[in-house]
């Protein structure tokens, strides 16, 4: 936790705030280690007061996750509490999480903190290097999805309905020690293939299809997101063109990953490809995202997300598509971590193209 601490405390320090009041979930789970739902982080520039407010539910839990930290009992989201406690300890200028924060709430902390200039900040960025421990779970995640696809990837056949695809792939990914899917599991087949975010519907797979299969697992709070796509049959040539196609792009993508590179020049090495190949009009989302222990977070591998310099520990996802309606389409996904001098590619499933 020390890097972690050390990382808030230059945000802050830069950031010019006494004090950061978090409640994000994924930003609590990181800084204090609590997993709880509820509760709220009050933190000062230099990390060494460190105080975690949950209500009864959560004490015993919080004490037990988050020992490096003092647990204070509070009425659930009791930002007066909060605001007392703070007021204590000298604070003047407090961050927030602008991020994430409705009206009401706003509303409900401009009352309580009425006498505090409120700082609005993002801390996603903190996340995006991630530490040797982070990468170990994510491989773990990786690897209880690709079991899952090994099992799966039998049953896909004419006559299997999608949605059952879906929920059997959830199964295998618990059994195998996740805690639960990443996302809602993609199983889109034939022309359905052509939908990017074609969620698990009630179609029957035909002899003939594309699949594409997009699923993750979520395993100690950090997601894989893996993506493959097969066909039922023999392979026809437009199949065979545009499955191709999509492989080199995203090949050739991968090898433009590495630190120091800026995230919409990887983007542009897939989507020129394509574009030559004279599917540019059928390729219209990002190539990519990071992942962590939100599905999509920073930095975005996309021509659309906000500029930055790739860094070495970064994982990002590389999945170009393309996506031809009234037909099908094809996606292939692998996720990795930057490195000094390229990537670390975290999956290994097979990324020929596979007749089942």
């Amino acid at each position: 936790m020390i890097a972690r601490y050390n990382r808030l405390s230059s945000f802050l320090k830069s950031s010019g705030v006494d004090a950061m009041l978090i409640n994000k979930p994924e930003s609590r789970r990181y800084i204090t280690g609590f997993t709880g739902s509820a509760g709220m982080v009050l933190c000062d520039y230099s990390c060494e007061y460190r105080k975690l407010f949950v209500d009864f539910r959560y004490m015993e839990q919080a004490s037990q996750q988050a020992s490096q930290w003092e647990i204070v009992k509070a009425i659930q989201n009791s930002l007066t509490e909060i605001a007392v406690q703070a007021r204590s300890a000298g604070f003047k200028r407090i961050g927030f999480e602008s991020d994430f924060i409705t009206v009401d709430a706003k509303t409900a902390l401009d009352n309580a903190f009425a006498d505090f200039e409120l700082v609005p900040l993002k801390l996603a960025d903190l996340r995006k290097e991630k530490d040797e421990n982070e990468i170990r779970i994510i491989e773990t995640a990786v690897e209880i999805a690709e079991m899952a696809l090994n099992k799966v990837i039998k049953e896909i056949c004419p006559g299997a309905k999608e949605r059952d695809i879906a929920i059997l792939l959830e199964t295998y990914m618990r059994k195998a020690g996740a805690d639960g899917s990443a996302f809602d599991i993609i199983v889109a087949s034939g022309v359905r293939s052509a939908l990017p975010h074609g969620r698990a519907s009630d179609k029957l797979i035909e002899s003939g299809d594309f699949v594409t299969l997009d699923f993750g697992a979520y395993f100690k709070g950090y997601n894989s997101d893996i993506t493959r796509t097969f066909v039922v049959g023999k392979a026809s040539e437009k199949h065979r063109v545009i499955y191709d196609t999509v492989l080199a792009a995203q090949l050739a993508a991968l090898q433009a990953v590495r630190a120091g590179v800026e995230n919409h020049s990887v983007d542009k090495v897939a989507r020129d490809y394509i574009t030559a190949a004279g599917y540019g009009e059928c390729f219209g989302h990002g190539l990519g995202h990071g992942l962590g222990m939100l599905v999509h977070e920073a930095p975005g591998l996309s021509y659309a997300a906000e500029p930055t310099i790739l860094q070495i520990n970064n994982i990002v996802t590389v999945e170009p598509g393309i996506y031809v309606p009234g037909f099908g389409g094809v996606r292939i996904e692998d996720d990795v971590v930057v490195k000094e001098n390229g990537c670390e590619i975290l999956t290994s499933f097979d990324k020929r193209l596979i007749e089942l």
